[in-house]
């Protein structure tokens, strides 16, 4: 997978960009199954290729401004960092995720909300 396909697109907030792993054609003994059965899966998994810049935290003025709702020059967006990173195996709940083809492929974007397990490299890291 190529870095660079990615490099003009920007995940918001708390979304985490997935690519999902083959889906399983037949199951443990044999049978193979048809077409829709994979979108039907309550649960997905799928390598992490972009992730958000996190939940935002809101900006509380300083009591002495008598304009709070105008913002200062060097004032910035914080956000609370995801634990999920580039390369992570994620287990997600389908429904909560929303797919997407880019670039003719399947991807699935996810809120960090739907994200059950991630699997690290710890090695890569």
């Amino acid at each position: 997978m190529k870095e660079e396909k990615f490099e003009n697109l920007i995940v918001v907030g708390d979304k985490v960009l997935i690519r999902p792993c083959s889906t399983k054609t037949r199951t443990k003994s044999g049978l193979f199954l048809p077409p829709g059965y994979s979108e039907k899966e309550e649960i997905r998994n799928g390598y992490v290729v972009k992730v958000g810049p996190g939940i935002p935290i809101p900006f509380l003025p300083e009591e002495d401004d008598n304009e709070p709702w105008k913002p200062k020059k060097d004032e910035r967006i914080k956000y609370i960092p995801l634990q999920t990173q580039a390369g992570d195996l994620a287990i997600f709940l389908a429904k909560g995720s929303i797919e997407i083809i880019y670039n003719d492929q399947q991807y699935f974007i996810v809120p960090q909300h739907s994200i059950l397990l991630l699997e690290r490299d710890t090695l890569a890291v």
